[in-house]
């Protein structure tokens, strides 16, 4: 009797891959969107600013939108990173919804929350800086009125306003 293979049904990881696939190119995108993003207020017009020195080279209005990946990889970067230190797909800047419960006088709680933006290193190879601190990869944390952002070695400061 011939011995025949039998099937295996365990997951090998390619649908979630391809799925993550950028149309028409190599690329997988480390970064998906969670179900609290939501797209800011047109009352909070928060905006990045990109210092070059002491002048701005570029300004950014975050608010028209819910998520801005950051990195070197102009196919899928909203904002691209040209120093080589910084990877390809180097940061996300997500806005998202965190509620909490209130508490009346009458001891109802009521869901109050507000969208706020977050930054979150997508385990880059040489980090993202907030305020001069490291910035734990793949953790959000909750940016500032004019928090400054370096992202690897370069010299170009990122600030986020209001």
């Amino acid at each position: 009797p011939v011995n025949k293979e039998k099937p295996n049904f365990k997951p090998t990881g390619l649908l979630a891959r391809e799925a993550n696939r950028v149309a028409g190119t190599k690329i997988s995108l480390k970064y998906h969107e969670p179900p609290e993003a939501r797209k800011p207020p047109t009352s909070s017009q928060w905006r990045l600013f990109v210092f070059d020195g002491p002048d701005v080279a570029q300004t950014y209005e975050l608010f028209n939108r819910t998520c801005w990946l950051l990195g070197r990889a102009k196919e899928v970067s909203d904002i691209v990173l040209e120093d080589k230190s910084c990877s390809s797909q180097h940061a996300v800047i997500q806005f998202r919804y965190i509620s909490k419960g209130v508490e009346d006088a009458y001891g109802v709680t009521t869901a109050k929350g507000k969208v706020k933006p977050y930054l979150i290193d997508l385990e880059s190879s040489n980090g993202t800086e907030l305020n001069g601190e490291e910035v734990q990869p793949g953790r959000y944390v909750e940016l500032r009125n004019n928090d400054i952002v370096k992202f690897g070695v370069s010299e170009k400061e990122f600030v986020v306003m209001l």
